[in-house]
């Protein structure tokens, strides 16, 4: 199955794509109401967190497919299928805004590590599509198997530098006082 026959065989259920991506938002709209002023205590915040693990991949998934199909393919943003490419994105921005109204996103755990994967995603998007606009065409040679590769290749290399730069050290308490 190709992407292209599973965004198509997504795009014959419309209901399904708009009741989990309606959903997010609602819920996020709905906890933020019921959490009150202990939105980011105990079981808020794992909830918080759920909603935004399920929003955020299919969306950073969806713009960054989108931004390739505009910049690589060439394709018009009119031809986008609106169900799969903006109605993703649209439900993690909104359930974002609206996590972020009631908590500090950096509160929601594993927000941080998200944050930094989809960073590093970003980044070696952005070097792929440099090494694409050089025409550095000795690399890929015209396969996409080759630049699927390469572009693993180049995110798990961000991510170790990443990890060696900001990861390695440990912070050192300081021996408190006692007076």
């Amino acid at each position: 199955m190709t992407l292209q026959q599973l965004f198509d065989s997504v795009s014959q259920h419309p209901d399904l794509l708009l009741g989990f991506f309606g959903i997010l938002p609602v819920t996020a709209a709905i906890a933020g109401v019921g959490a009150g002023d202990e939105a980011a205590k105990s079981p808020w915040k794992y909830l918080y967190s759920t909603l935004v693990y399920l929003a955020s991949i299919p969306g950073m998934f969806a713009l960054v497919l989108g931004l390739y199909m505009v910049m690589v393919e060439r394709r018009s943003i009119m031809q986008f299928n609106v169900l799969t490419f903006i109605l993703p994105f649209a439900s993690m921005v909104a359930t974002l805004l609206l996590i972020n109204r009631k908590v500090a996103l950096r509160h929601v755990p594993g927000f941080s590590k998200l944050s930094g994967l989809l960073m590093m995603v970003a980044a070696t998007f952005v070097v792929m599509l440099v090494m694409q606009k050089m025409r550095i065409f000795v690399v890929f040679f015209g396969s996409m198997k080759t630049l699927v590769g390469l572009f693993i290749v180049l995110l798990a290399l961000f991510m170790f530098g990443y990890g060696k730069m900001f990861g390695g050290e440990k912070k050192q308490s300081r021996p408190s006082r006692r007076y």
